[in-house]
């Protein structure tokens, strides 16, 4: 990994130390990253959720998007996950190989692309990007 990337993950554990925070490395010296049992509840059916995405080799150059969550989540009131959640996708789990390859989850894929973002600045890392996708998942 990139020591960009080290550090990214190490904001992350940092925000995150009572949480396991799973680490796999691609080819590039990127990452892929699951953070377990994130609070969320109100207004989804469940209290917690993982969260996954993908930190790039470019990283801090590149945003981090898009995001995933649990494969089975749903809303307390019934009704459809809305905009910018799309049920049916997959997230590769780090540490889980099967027949040479990551062993995916079954995900719900949060599309939140940052336009026009500064990557000189420290306004949008991805631990900032991964709070204002909880924040804007539980705004829903």
């Amino acid at each position: 990994m990139t020591p960009e990337v080290e550090d990214a993950i190490a904001e992350i554990r940092k925000q995150y130390p009572g949480n396991a925070v799973l680490v796999g490395e691609d080819q590039h010296g990127g990452a892929c990253v699951i953070v377990e049992d994130v609070p969320i509840g109100a207004p989804y059916a469940q209290a917690q959720s993982w969260i996954g995405f993908h930190i790039t080799h470019a990283c801090p150059y590149a945003d981090t998007y898009p995001h995933f969550l649990r494969g089975d989540l749903r809303r307390a009131d019934a009704q459809p996950l809305g905009e910018s959640l799309s049920a049916g996708t997959q997230f590769p789990q780090p540490g889980v190989v099967v027949r040479g390859e990551l062993s995916p989850r079954q995900a719900v894929q949060v599309s939140r692309r940052s336009n026009n973002r500064d990557a000189n600045s420290a306004l949008e890392t991805p631990l900032i990007k991964l709070l204002k996708v909880l924040q804007w998942i539980l705004s829903r």
